[in-house]
């Protein structure tokens, strides 16, 4: 790999994490490797425009876990940039993912109040609020607006304008236990959002938990990981904006895998798979302990892409890319 000394300086560089499913338990692992992941990136990540993170905050979206949350962030404050957050199925579907999985919607209202640390925060006698739970857009709302009180995100989809460039962050608007599943006022807000001084010479970024289907490691058809309802028109709109590169999660495929990187298929933007903080998965279907993200450096004619590896604090070998610019703007799908 290039030596560092010999790169010339980046016009914008961010990190990308995501799936650090932060439990309640200090000692956990996933909270181990989160606080490792943060130390390495104030290590080597001076003047960075932001920390971009895409989704899976925490592992059940649970008070006590927003909380472990804020004491790791404290802990780092001081030195880290800006972060980011997309929603992640873990953080507002209506099944808490443990062993056994908690389905809310079977759940009675005093019960979803209970688990989701509703009575406690708001008074068990508080007015309404146990028939509101008791429907699932109660159990939307409730989930949303613990993650937006936590994260400072306006909603399931936002966006930000950073040093010139424009990141685009997509999510959910429906509680489902794993998939994406958008309206049509965010497909026509991204839409809108892409086109913003769009010029093929300038990447945007786009942050979406779920990878589209056949597109990133672990997003294959057979495999089951991709996720997007709405995937079609999602890639139908992105197909207008080739300088767009999109960022996913969801899968925690490992960065030495292949398809880290999807070129497009000279149909769409390039994408990447983000792999996860808190652990990765394997090509064999195999869990595999450890913590990792990407590194993005922008510079004049290209995006060189990077994988991190968090446990050791070493670059990850063969996991580069570059994108080049400008690229050409396809009118037609």
């Amino acid at each position: 790999m290039e030596n560092e000394q010999q790169r010339e300086q980046p016009l914008v560089s961010f990190q990308v994490i995501t799936d650090t499913h932060v439990r309640d338990q200090a000692d956990h692992i996933y909270n181990r490797h989160l606080e490792k992941a943060l130390a390495d990136i104030t290590s080597y990540a001076k003047g960075s425009s932001g920390i971009m993170h895409v989704g899976d905050v925490t592992d059940r979206g649970l008070p006590e876990e927003y909380k472990e949350l804020e004491r790791i962030l404290d802990r780092y404050r001081d030195d880290l940039p800006k972060i980011r957050y997309s929603i992640g199925n873990h953080d507002i579907g209506a099944i808490l993912w443990q062993d056994p999985p908690i389905n809310l919607t079977t759940m009675t209202s005093h019960e979803v109040s209970e688990v989701l640390g509703y009575i406690e925060q708001a008074g068990e006698k508080e007015s309404g609020i146990t028939d509101i739970l008791m429907s699932t857009e109660g159990i939307w709302e409730k989930r949303l607006n613990d993650f937006t009180a936590i994260t400072g995100m306006k909603g399931s989809y936002h966006d930000h304008w950073i040093q010139g460039y424009h990141y685009i962050f997509l999510g959910s608007e429906q509680p489902h236990p794993k998939d994406c599943d958008m309206s049509a006022e965010q497909l026509n807000w991204l839409e809108a959002a892409l086109s913003e001084q769009a010029s093929p010479d300038r990447p945007i970024f786009v942050f979406l938990h779920q990878p589209l289907m056949d597109t990133v490691a672990g997003s294959m058809k057979d495999q089951g990981w991709f996720g997007v309802n709405q995937d079609a028109e999602v890639k139908a709109i992105l197909s207008r904006y080739p300088q767009a590169i999109l960022f996913s999660g969801h899968t925690h495929w490992q960065l030495e895998a292949p398809r880290t990187m999807y070129e497009g298929g000279g149909h769409l933007p390039a994408m990447f798979n983000a792999a996860s903080v808190a652990y990765l998965w394997t090509d064999e279907d195999e869990h595999l302990e450890g913590s990792q993200g990407l590194q993005v450096d922008v510079y004049t004619d290209q995006v060189v892409v990077r994988g991190r590896d968090y446990v050791t604090g070493t670059w990850i070998e063969g996991a580069e890319y570059t994108i080049s610019y400008p690229v050409k703007v396809q009118v037609d799908m």
